[in-house]
């Protein structure tokens, strides 16, 4: 043997494998590093048998359909919100050219904005009753938005806005020399 007094010198002692010492005798199919994946169980219970169900819409038959939140109208009213939105600023300043450029009290000019928008707003309820009569009650759709009622809104509010501009004097000069050139 080598001397122990070093201990670099120190070696490892091999020991020749012993029966029945070390790794216990594994069964059939065992792999190192697989998990064993069992068979699957059979079910304790038995299934329900499965019943065919007609399709009648929703909720049970012969129920009333649920009413939807007032949270849920409102936020189908905002869809397509932006339309109106754009349509009522382009409006409102083509209000402040016209009412500017009279150059006298504005009192007048804002009666006739307010009006102009109740106007506006009337016509958005209209349209939103047609729709609910039209698409959901004889064509049986459902509606998911209001864009239709904002898209015609805003094109109200856009020719509200032009007639507005066609009635300043100095608008009308400008668009003349510009379509002439």
């Amino acid at each position: 043997m080598a001397d122990q007094t070093q201990p670099w010198a120190e070696r490892t002692v091999e020991v020749p494998p012993q029966a029945g010492v070390g790794v216990p005798p594994q069964r059939d199919g065992f792999r190192r590093g697989v998990a064993p994946v069992g068979e699957p169980r059979t079910p304790r219970t038995e299934p329900f048998p499965v019943v065919e169900q007609e399709p009648t819409g929703t909720g049970w038959p012969g129920e009333p359909v649920p009413r939807r939140s007032l949270s849920s109208r409102v936020a189908q009213l905002r869809r397509g919100g932006e339309w109106s939105a754009a349509a009522g600023l382009f409006a409102f300043v083509c209000w402040g050219i016209w009412a500017l450029s009279g150059q006298g009290d504005l009192s007048g000019p804002l009666l006739v904005l307010v009006l102009s928008l109740l106007v506006a707003v009337g016509l958005f309820a209209l349209f939103r009753l047609v729709g609910r009569v039209v698409l959901e009650r004889q064509l049986g759709r459902v509606r998911r938005s209001a864009r239709g009622a904002h898209l015609a809104t805003a094109v109200f509010l856009v020719g509200l806005g032009v007639a507005w501009l066609q009635q300043t004097e100095w608008v009308v000069s400008a668009w003349n020399w510009i379509s002439s050139n």
